[in-house]
Parts: C-alpha cells; structure tokens; sequence
C-alpha cells in the first residue's frame, strides 16, 4: 500500500501553478511545460506568449503575508538559476525561440480560495 502525504505547502504550490497556468492560457499563451526538472533544478512553468516569445515563468503562491509578498521572494539568485535552466531547456527540447523572457507570477489566496494575482513581466531585465 502506498502512503500519501498532504504536504500544505505542496498544495499551496500546485494550486498556484494551475491558476498561473489557466491565467497565461486565458491570455492567450500556449502552455509547453509545466514543472520541468533538470539537473539544475526546476522550471515551473514554461510557455510561447501571443508574440511568439518563449517564457519562464516563476510561480510564488501564499495564503498570507506574513513572509511578505510572493514575489519579495525572488532573490536575483534564483533569477541567475532560471536562466540557467532555460538554457538547459534549450538545449534538451532543440528549441531556438527568437526571444526569450522570464517572468514571475505570484499569487496571494486567502482562506476561500480567491487570488489575488500579481504578473511581472521580464525579471531579468
């Protein structure tokens, strides 16, 4: 028999990553990959825009302030290391996009669910 563990945490995130991914679809992205693991680490989601760019998307979900905004989060460690896996992406998936951009969604949800839904587009520039 197999246990399953609720990790809240886990569950804040995944909850995040599908608003953000139903949020870039409704704007009219193509979803390419949600969750892409390397061996640098992990890209939460990955999309082309309505433009054609590729973009990275870091995803922060909270259910309070009390750390701060989700975004406060992203450190420019972290923006160093998407860029490393977007490179890494590239060179797996064969992909040459003519632009790329990273950029970083977060989302506040309070206790009934709604969101609160913050874009920030072009976090490495």
């Amino acid at each position: 028999m197999t246990k399953t563990t609720t990790d809240p945490r886990r569950a804040t995130g995944k909850d995040g990553e599908d608003l953000a991914a139903n949020y870039v679809t409704g704007l009219g992205w193509t979803v390419l990959a949600r969750n892409w693991r390397c061996r640098v680490g992990e890209i939460d989601l990955i999309a082309r825009d309505d433009e054609g760019a590729l973009v990275v998307c870091e995803v922060k979900t909270r259910r309070g302030l009390g750390f701060g905004d989700p975004l406060e989060s992203i450190t420019y460690a972290k923006v160093r290391r998407l860029r490393e896996l977007t490179v890494e992406f590239l060179r797996e998936c064969g992909e040459t996009p003519g632009r790329v951009r990273l950029d970083a969604i977060g989302l506040l949800l309070d206790r009934d669910g709604n969101a609160k839904l913050s874009h920030v587009r072009g976090i490495d520039a």
